[in-house]
């Protein structure tokens, strides 16, 4: 099945304002379904790292699949990490996300410039390029459960859509888009992952495809109003979709100070003496959320302490 391209989530009489998931199911349990509205946290992540439109269009892409795939997961402490690597100029990009929606990603080279497509878009795949995505899910085993496929277009929708079918064997049409404001902010992000269940049938599969099918950019959806709900509801009305949850997200990382200060203890002691002796400190940034941490001598001097104490 097929994917493609690309807005609301607090509680208040029924549906949710700003970004959130939705859960549901459809065809009498034979089909689950996620739709998400993103635009707040792929703005949010924009605004910190300051990145061309098609870098903030691929970013913003991988972290609405990220904040889908991670509710799916159960566990409080679960992790999911997505990661792409490719040859085009944007390097790479890495998303993580936990089952509660919260979701922060980076890019490798976020200054890339791209002409648009012809047709108007913006050039996701020439960013990317050619390479890998991998599927990282630590949900504490001994060794998280990790899957690699190669890129199928760079589009990530249609490589996450592939994904899905090699990797995890579940029938699956993921559909992702960022819409740009002529400012270059973000203006519309979401996107929805309908998958099949093992009991689907014939009947249900090819209905289903026809459907996927006839469907429009995600982002013209949302840029026209359409809630997660409504997305779902537009999407698979026939199999009379029921929502079972819905899901605040939010653009969310957990650095911080005494963390980036024990991430320090891993540069060595040769290094760390000469941060002192240069008097100046040091300033170190989280690649995830872009926050600075400005460390004096005095501070360095006791994570030196750290180290030496093992």
């Amino acid at each position: 099945m097929r994917q493609e391209q690309g807005e609301t989530g607090e509680k208040g009489e029924g549906r949710m304002i700003g970004d959130y998931i939705v859960r549901a199911t459809a065809a009498e349990g034979r089909i689950r379904a996620f739709a998400a509205t993103t635009r707040d946290l792929v703005e949010e992540a924009r605004r910190r790292h300051n990145p061309s439109p098609a870098a903030t269009a691929a970013l913003g892409r991988l972290l609405t699949a990220g904040a889908m795939m991670g509710v799916m997961m159960k566990g409080e402490k679960d992790v999911l990490t997505l990661r792409v690597k490719g040859d085009g100029p944007i390097g790479g990009i890495t998303v993580t996300a936990n089952s509660r929606g919260d979701v922060k990603g980076m890019v490798l080279n976020p200054e890339v410039l791209l002409h648009a497509r012809a047709d108007g878009k913006l050039d996701v795949a020439g960013a990317v390029g050619r390479g890998t995505l991998t599927v990282i899910r630590d949900i504490g085993l001994k060794e998280p459960y990790s899957g690699q496929i190669d890129l199928v277009s760079g589009e990530l929708a249609e490589d996450l859509t592939y994904y899905y079918a090699l990797s995890e064997q579940t029938p699956s049409s993921v559909a992702l888009g960022v819409l740009m404001n002529r400012e270059n902010t973000v203006r519309q992000a979401g996107g929805f992952i309908i998958q099949l269940m093992p009991e689907a049938g014939e009947d249900v599969i090819g209905k289903l495809e026809k459907r996927l099918g006839e469907i429009r950019s995600v982002t013209a959806l949302l840029d026209a109003g359409k809630t997660p709900e409504e997305l779902l509801a537009h999407v698979l009305g026939e199999f009379g979709p029921e929502i079972l949850e819905r899901i605040p997200a939010r653009f969310f990382c957990d650095c911080s100070r005494e963390r980036v200060k024990k991430a320090l203890i891993s540069v060595g002691r040769e290094e760390l003496e000469d941060m002192i002796a240069s008097g100046d400190g040091a300033e170190v940034s989280c690649h995830f959320c872009n926050e600075s941490y400005r460390f004096g001598t005095a501070e360095l001097k006791k994570v030196l302490e750290m180290l030496d104490k093992g």
